[in-house]
């Protein structure tokens, strides 16, 4: 009897380690499954020529009403690591590299002369009419002054079918400041973006490394309700005379920095801190509903949209400055 209640307890003894170890084992993978590893934010990333002064720090209210230190971002609003433009093409005859592209419907169109000769049989109306049907010449802003009639939700009768081209030469001296918290802090559920003057959510998506804004989706219902169309070059920007050049698309021409272990490359940064990542097609069922996810090296971060749906990522993760 005294060798079975041996037994007896050496099994007890046992399945409590067992149980013990099963438990905190649980709890370890929970827990690296949620910023075990958090990354900050690595100011040098950022290319010198997108600043307009010096990177520095300081303290700021979040939106969680905590207080934290976030680096004070100064941009330039143009694109300084590749070229921009172009985006209308001079003649239906032109080929894709006179133009840039358009987002429509999830995909990515080369807005060539062709693109814009069958804009009327692509949106099934016969209003649209961009060119000139004896010459071929496409209808587009030519100045300062057409950009800054063309490029607004109501656009007179005046600038209807015009592809619509902002230079960065019309552009004046821009800055525009930006606050990323140095370490990123998971907020209690994600923040949904800003899309009107009443909303509380910031718009702007996040920075890239080159200093130029991932920017909300473009209002492509007010341009094309217009008969106008504003493409964007083929690394997904566009000019706005006030705002300066920005991004609705991430084509991986801008800034990136390739990972070691086959990870897709970082772009940016989010407004909350955690890093912008480049599109992953076989990652897309182990997103959160923000885009991001979480790994042992880059801690959690985002994988930004198709550049056919003009969207970047669908909700910050985390806290941002106010």
């Amino acid at each position: 009897m005294k060798k079975l209640s041996y037994y007896i307890t050496l099994f007890a003894l046992s399945f409590m380690i067992f149980a013990c170890s099963s438990n905190s084992t649980t709890e370890i993978e929970e827990e690296i499954t949620s910023d075990l590893v958090v990354v900050d934010v690595d100011e040098s990333l950022f290319l010198t020529a997108g600043l307009s002064e010096t990177i520095t720090i300081e303290s700021r209210t979040m939106s969680d009403g905590s207080t934290a230190d976030c680096y004070k971002i100064v941009v330039t609003g143009l694109a300084t690591d590749h070229d921009m433009g172009p985006w209308c093409p001079s003649n239906i005859s032109d080929d894709a590299s006179a133009g840039g592209i358009w987002l429509e419907g999830g995909e990515k169109y080369d807005v060539d002369g062709s693109f814009i000769e069958n804009l009327a049989t692509f949106y099934s109306d016969s209003t649209w009419s961009m060119y000139d049907s004896s010459t071929g010449e496409i209808t587009k802003t030519e100045s300062k002054e057409d950009c800054a009639n063309a490029a607004i939700p109501d656009v007179g009768d005046d600038y209807k079918n015009y592809c619509v081209e902002c230079l960065p030469s019309y552009l004046e001296s821009i800055t525009n400041t930006y606050y990323i918290p140095v370490t990123p802090v998971e907020a209690s559920s994600p923040t949904a973006f800003g899309s009107g003057p009443m909303s509380t959510g910031p718009s702007v998506r996040g920075l890239a490394f080159n200093g130029v804004v991932f920017d909300a989706p473009a209002p492509v219902s007010n341009i094309l309700g217009a008969y106008t169309l504003a493409p964007f070059d083929d690394a997904g920007g566009h000019i706005n005379l006030a705002a300066g050049y920005h991004y609705h698309a991430a084509t991986g021409i801008s800034t990136q920095i390739e990972q070691t272990d086959g990870h897709t490359g970082m772009i940016g940064y989010a407004l909350d801190g955690y890093g912008m990542y480049n599109y992953d097609s076989s990652i897309l069922s182990d997103l959160d509903e923000s885009l991001g996810h979480y790994d042992e090296t880059r801690g959690y971060h985002y994988h930004v949209d198709y550049a056919g749906t003009n969207n970047f990522i669908n909700s910050l993760h985390g806290v941002y400055a106010n």
